[in-house]
């Protein structure tokens, strides 16, 4: 495969997102993907492939009347929909399919799961020893590695505040986003403490929202309505779990950020130099400086001044969460659909708080408990 040989099509969310007490899980899939279609200008019997996650993907392609050839449910935590996306473009590229619809809903807020713990499946390593010590919560768990950092780097409470505070500049200027007023350090700072050092406004918000995206071949990319983003490359890695017994390798350089940031790199033939536009996802503030440090953005231990300085808000030297992310616009508990849908909606042009001249653009997800992650590189023009 070459960098560019696939492209984007179709690519929505839910007509609503936020509190949408109306709609299920399914129901916010559902509506993203005849969102998407439409878009797209495609029926049910134009779709002949399907990804899904967190839901039976029979349960999808039934009630949206397809009848795939392909399909998949890789689930690795919340950059699924990024894993399933590379998985459609193989599936694409050996011949099984030709048009592959991936969709996603969560209910995160309004009809969630009671009794759901993040602990994994019965008789997991996670069931089996995570609930014993955090309880599964995902603030105690995911910010298991910030306290060494801070100890080791210098990062301070007020770089971690930093974030949220760009991202909140960014939301502003967003009418679908769910925190829309400007906050600062010291109000970051003053919220309340949920996991030290993480205070709730250095956390993901709860929502509810649905995302999809339609993906074939770039030589049959102009036959649709919008203009197509090139997928020029894409990456991903594995590691057992910040909290697992086998743990991840380096908790404050995690090989499997390299290794996927690597893979897309390497498949798009691209240089840091050359990212207009910038997406990580956001479950806290501390996953932004892990990714930037991880990708190779910035050198280990100079991501949090690197924001703090201003580089990442509105007018930096590297836009990034510009939607708000999942800290102000939405996270539904799994937020890698959504950062796609941004970084395409930035190469496209067409997103609320547009960066200028965005040629390519770079997205980068997690899974778990620092146990998963997926890199994509999206562009305007094929090479």
């Amino acid at each position: 495969m070459r960098p560019g040989d696939f492209a984007i099509v179709g690519a929505c969310e839910s007509d609503d997102i936020g509190t949408v007490p109306d709609k299920t899980s399914l129901g916010l899939a559902l509506n993203a993907a005849a969102n998407a279609m439409a878009e797209a200008d495609l029926t049910p019997a134009d779709i002949d492939g399907i990804t899904t996650g967190y839901l039976e993907v029979s349960d999808v392609s039934h009630a949206l009347g397809i009848y795939p050839k392909w399909a998949d449910n890789t689930v690795v935590g919340g950059c699924s929909w990024m894993f399933q996306l590379r998985n459609a473009i193989a599936a694409i590229n050996a011949g099984y399919c030709e048009t592959v619809l991936v969709t996603y809903g969560e209910s995160g807020k309004s009809t969630r799961r009671l009794g759901q713990s993040g602990g994994g499946g019965k008789g997991s390593l996670g069931q089996q020893f995570d609930l014993f010590y955090a309880g599964a919560a995902a603030p105690a768990l995911f910010g298991l590695p910030i306290v060494r950092y801070m100890r080791e780097f210098g990062l301070t409470e007020e770089h971690l505040a930093a974030v949220a505070v760009a991202q909140r500049e960014w939301a502003s200027l967003n009418p679908r986003a769910t925190l829309r007023e400007p906050t600062t350090i010291d109000e970051v700072l003053g919220s309340p403490m949920i996991a030290w050092p993480l205070r709730r406004a250095m956390c993901c918000l709860v929502s509810d929202a649905g995302g999809a995206i339609i993906v074939t071949s770039a030589d049959r990319a102009q036959d649709f309505p919008k203009p197509p983003v090139y997928v020029l490359g894409s990456g991903g890695g594995l590691e057992a779990g910040i909290s697992s017994p086998a743990g991840v390798r380096d908790p404050l350089r995690p090989e499997f950020i390299r290794t996927s940031g690597h893979a897309a790199f390497d498949a798009a033939q691209i240089t840091h130099a050359d990212v207009d536009h910038l997406m990580i996802y956001d479950a806290f503030a501390h996953n932004p400086i892990f990714g930037l440090e991880g990708l190779g953005f910035v050198d280990y231990g100079e991501a949090g001044p690197f924001i703090a300085e201003g580089n990442t808000r509105p007018g930096g030297s590297l836009p990034m969460n510009t939607s708000g992310g999942g800290m102000s616009y939405a996270h539904t508990g799994a937020y890698g659909m959504l950062c796609m849908l941004e970084s395409i909606r930035q190469v496209r042009g067409e997103a609320a708080a547009q960066v200028p001249d965005v040629e390519v653009a770079v997205c980068h997800g997690w899974g778990g408990f620092w146990s998963a992650c997926s890199t994509l590189v999206f562009a305007s023009q094929r090479p």
